[in-house]
């Protein structure tokens, strides 16, 4: 990723918040000389003195899924972006451009072959992904033959962290009262991600004093 000094993100703990906010990723692989992507959601599994791993797993038709283990992979995470046009900077000195958010963790594939850990890993993706809601549904409804059937036509996986990189490209290369403009008008845009997103140039203004 081609990453301007101005728009390195100042804590790598922001990577990882970025990962368990947005787990939505890009995972690209490269098999039999083609390159492959699959869109899928992701867990992060930190780790005490290591970059962790990330949790997931592909429906068995797809070709994606012939691993062998230990292929190195690219996941893409994608947070939060928006159009910023150029005049909202009040100059003529100024083009549009894009603020956004994103990850790429690097690392290498460990197929999981056992079955219960395939099934606690379903578990644990589904608990992630139904905490917020106010009646979070639970994988120990469903039927145990069925869950047995559905993880046994799955390939799960983790990816075994090795290297974590993002761009927060958040006009930071503008003067601060360019910058506040742009958050005043992403703010009245209303969307999510015109909010998100100014959100986090604030975080980054208040950051830097």
């Amino acid at each position: 990723m081609y990453v301007p000094p101005s728009f390195v993100p100042p804590h790598p703990e922001l990577l990882y918040q970025c990962i368990e906010r947005y787990g939505f990723a890009t995972l690209v692989s490269q098999q039999g000389g083609d390159l492959l992507a699959s869109h899928l959601p992701m867990l992060l599994e930190r780790a005490d003195g290591g970059h962790g791993e990330l949790i997931g797993h592909l429906a068995g038709p797809n070709p994606q899924a012939a691993f062998q283990g230990g292929e190195p992979v690219l996941a893409i995470f994608h947070g939060p972006h928006t159009y910023v046009s150029p005049s909202w900077y009040e100059t003529d000195r100024a083009v549009p451009t894009w603020n956004y958010v994103a990850v790429h963790v690097r690392g290498r594939i460990r197929v999981e072959q056992d079955e219960e850990r395939r099934l606690a890993d379903l578990a644990r993706l589904v608990t992630h992904y139904e905490s917020s809601r106010e009646q979070p549904w639970s994988i120990a409804a469903a039927p145990r033959d069925y869950l047995v059937q559905l993880a046994r036509a799955i390939v799960a996986f983790r990816v075994e962290i090795e290297s974590l990189e993002g761009s927060w490209k958040l006009s930071q290369n503008h003067p601060v009262a360019r910058r506040l403009a742009v958050i005043a008008r992403l703010e009245s845009l209303g969307t999510d991600d015109a909010t998100e997103i100014a959100r986090l140039m604030r975080e980054m203004l208040d950051s830097n004093g």
